[in-house]
Order: C-alpha cells, then sequence, then structure tokens
C-alpha cells in the first residue's frame, strides 16, 4: 500500500555486516511498500548498499563518517583479532566489551547524527542493539525507538535470566555438569568486576561525562538494561524452541531470519548450473571477519579431498585469503571455491545444498535453519559459541571439538554424521517452518507501521 507512513523514520546501524544487513532488508522492504520519508544513518563503508535500494520508494543514506576502526570488527588489528577468537572465552568476552564499549570513542558519529536527528526529525528510530550512540540522541531528542537484535534474547537480557543461567559468550549449555556451573559462577564474577579495572573505569568515566555534559538522565541511560528498558519494540531474529526458556516483555518479537524476496540477486549462472550438477553440497561460509591461517586453509581443502566421490563442496573465501590455498591445479575435482557470491542466501536455498558449515554467527546459523540446512559449527567467537550449543541441543547442528583448529578428522566426522543421520535435517526443517511461521521480515514491517509514534 502507498504512502503507509508520511512521518520520517531512521534506521541507524553499527558497522558491520552481521547488525546492518538484517536492518537493511527491513528498510528495503518499507521501501517496497511506499513508505515514505526513510532515512538510513550509518558509516560510509554502507553507502553503496543502502543507495542501490531501487525498489518503492527508496532510501536516503545519511553518513555518519568512516568507520572508527578500534569499534569495527572488520578493521580490529590482528593483535585484537587474535585476542577475541582465543582459546579463553572468558578474555575473548573482555575484549569484545573493552572494544566496543562507551559513547566517547564515538562523538564524531554522535554528533553527526545528533544534527540528522535534529534536521529530519524522525518520528521513530530503528537501531541495533550493539550502537553505542543511538540510545542517547533518540533520548535526546525525545524520539521512540524500535531495537534490532540478530542475538540470542538471553544476550539482551541477562539481567533478567533465572539463577544458573548460562551467562552469554561462555558457550555453556542450559543442563550444566558440576564443573561448567563452577566456571558459569566465575565468567559471571569476572565478567562483573572487569568494570572495576582502570581501564574500563576510565571509559565509564568518559561516558557518565559525555552523558552529563548532553544533560541526559545518567541513573537510567547508563543502565545495563536501558536500550531494552526504554525500546517501544524490539525486534529479535531468533525463535524460542532454539533460546532457552527466559522471561520476556511483551514489546519482544521473536520473528526468526529476516529474509528478503528471493531470489535476491541476479544469479551466477556458471554457479546455478554447478549447484544443479552436483545432488549434494556443503557450503562453507565463515563470514567476513574470519581470518583463516595457511594451516586452516590447507586442512579445509584436505576436508574437501576427502568427501570426493560422495559431496561437493562450494567454499566462499575471501580473495585476499586465497593466496594461502595450495596450487589450483592440487585442489579436489569437488571443490569450488568462490570469492564471492551473488547471495548466500541463494546458495542455501538451493535444493542441493545439504549442510552448511559455518562460525556460528546469528545471521548465518538462523538463515541457515531458515532453509532448512542442518549444521556443522566452528565457533568464531564470544556469541557464536552460544548459537553453536543451541544448536546442539535442538538437535540441528554439530560443534566441533577445538575451535581453535581445523582438526580434518573430527571435521569429517561432525559433517558425516549430520549427513547420514535425517534427524538433524528433520530438526532444522522443524525450525524452517517455525521461522516462516512467526514472520521474519513482513513480520518487522507491520510492527514497525503499527507502532503509535506514526500514528
Amino acid at each position: 500500500m502507498m504512502g503507509e507512513s508520511r512521518k520520517p523514520l531512521l534506521f541507524v546501524s553499527s558497522s558491520g555486516d552481521g547488525v546492518s544487513n538484517s536492518l537493511r532488508v527491513i528498510a528495503t522492504e518499507l521501501a517496497r511498500r511506499g513508505t515514505e520519508d526513510l532515512w538510513f544513518a550509518a558509516d560510509e563503508e554502507r553507502r553503496a548498499d543502502i543507495e542501490k535500494i531501487d525498489v518503492g520508494t527508496g532510501v536516503r543514506f545519511a553518513s555518519l563518517g568512516d568507520p572508527v576502526l578500534e569499534y569495527s570488527p572488520s578493521t580490529w588489528d590482528d593483535e585484537v583479532y587474535r585476542q577475541i577468537v582465543q582459546r579463553s572465552r572468558w578474555k575473548a568476552h573482555r575484549t569484545v566489551v573493552r572494544h566496543t564499549f562507551g559513547v566517547a570513542t564515538q562523538a564524531e558519529s554522535f554528533w553527526k547524527l545528533s544534527a540528522l536527528v535534529e534536521e529530519i526529525k524522525p518520528a521513530l528510530m530503528i537501531f541495533d542493539s550493539v550502537n553505542p550512540i543511538a540510545l542517547p540522541v533518540a533520548f535526546m531528542w525525545k524520539v521512540p525507538y524500535v531495537l534490532s537484535s540478530p542475538f540470542m534474547p538471553s544476550n539482551l537480557f541477562m539481567t533478567d535470566t533465572p539463577r544458573g543461567f548460562p551467562m552469554m559468550h561462555t558457550g555453556l549449555p542450559l543442563n550444566m555438569s558440576f564443573q561448567q556451573r563452577v566456571y558459569n559462577t566465575y565468567f559471571k564474577t569476572r565478567a562483573a568486576l572487569m568494570f572495576l579495572h582502570p581501564t574500563m573505569l576510565k571509559q565509564i568515566r568518559e561516558s557518565f561525562a559525555a552523558v552529563k555534559s548532553l544533560q541526559l538522565p545518567r541513573k537510567e541511560l547508563t543502565h545495563p538494561a536501558a536500550k531494552t528498558n526504554f525500546a517501544e519494540l524490539i525486534l529479535c531474529y531468533s525463535v524460542f524452541g532454539l533460546e532457552y526458556p527466559i522471561p520476556v516483555p511483551e514489546k519482544l518479537h521473536m520473528i526468526g531470519a529476516v529474509i528478503p524476496p528471493l531470489p535476491e540477486a541476479q544469479g551466477d549462472d556458471d554457479l546455478s548450473r554447478w549447484l544443479d550438477a552436483n545432488p549434494s553440497v556443503v557450503y562453507m561460509g565463515f563470514g567476513t571477519i574470519t581470518r583463516l591461517t595457511r594451516l586452516e586453509v590447507h586442512a579445509l581443502v584436505e576436508v574437501a579431498r576427502r568427501l570426493d566421490g560422495r559431496h561437493a563442496v562450494l567454499w566462499k573465501l575471501p580473495e585476499k585469503q586465497q593466496h594461502l590455498l595450495p596450487p589450483w591445479d592440487d585442489l579436489p575435482p569437488n571443490l569450488r571455491i568462490e570469492s564471492w557470491v551473488p547471495s548466500q542466501l541463494d546458495v542455501l536455498a538451493h535444493p542441493n545444498v545439504r549442510l552448511f558449515f559455518n562460525h556460528g554467527g546469528g545471521n548465518a546459523f538462523h538463515e541457515g535453519l531458515y532453509f532448512g540446512k542442518p549444521q556443522v559449527i566452528r565457533p568464531l567467537w564470544v556469541d557464536c559459541y552460544d548459537q553453536a550449543v543451541r544448536g546442539v541441543d535442538s538437535g540441528v547442528s554439530l560443534t566441533v571439538d577445538d575451535p581453535q583448529t581445523v582438526d580434518v578428522e573430527d571435521v569429517l566426522d561432525k559433517i558425516t554424521r549430520v549427513l547420514d543421520n535425517p534427524a538433524f535435517r528433520e530438526r532444522a526443517e522443524h525450525f524452517s517452518k517455525v521461522q516462516r511461521e512467526a514472520g521474519g521480515v513482513r513480520a518487522a514491517a507491520d510492527l514497525i507501521l503499527g507502532s503509535p509514534a506514526l500514528k
């Protein structure tokens, strides 16, 4: 329906495809419906993605400047990356918090966003749950907002979870052994005490000072649950049954993965023909953040070689990492490597893709299940461990024994077990049905357009 809303709507995205893509898909759906005066504020690197939205009323892009290198995971230096993907989950959690905490590190983007809000006077803001600047801007200009999250809902409501619930980023199951309960308590305690470290105290003081200078309510705005407490709506791209049972407010809507109309892109005819010609394909894609080593790349090639004769392997490997490959004439014939695919969603939707081998990111995990694909997961960092353990407990995936390495025998064992046991596919297809019934992007658009702020 054309003209469903004439009041400005402002999307605000953090750096990184993981949180930006969902917002882009929702903004595109609103434009498709004829919603007028849509804005999308993000780092300059997102400009091309937004400006190519050419459906309906379109979306106007507003630049918040260049990405803050210290904040964006894709631009962290190698030392910070190593700290994030290290064996200690506690230390990885600490690294992420230290590099993403507070408003002070993004002062320039904050003021750009504030000026934009003053100019366009949005009736509603929609922003991701890890955005450090959107909440204080919404407070400053008294703009109601919708919170967007690709993570498990417990990530948002950790302060309200029952006693003994697995702490986020631990990758612990709901039903823990005694040793796991001890580690969970240790992790939670250190996570709380971390904010007493001089580095964190300095960041807290800077954030408090920034909030005070803006004459904003410090107590409310700096509360750990501030974003969820004051949100008008919370959109979470998961479904219950994957997440463990927790109490949640009525304003939380579990809508599953947000998938655009498919095919998403004009397909690569050669790739489409290759998928059509191979009745059983293992798709390997490890997100935009993963930085594989030469040993890991060679081990994954060996995994493909050992699957030859039974399964083909499609591997999306960034061009900047392809120099780590063996010589091209030494690659197994069942392996196809692409530096880029027109649409990962189109690949996952193909009926010949039988298994998704991925890093456990929130989007990858839920998108794979949306298309009924069982998975093998090699968790990359923090929240990936949480998706991985819920995948195991939901019967849709297996996790490699040691994510710090690529053990050829272990990976082959996990892939073979998932492919040979129809229960994994059946459970994945069950959650495909649940996600589609949850509504996805259509539900997100309906909920936003039904906001009292737009009446």
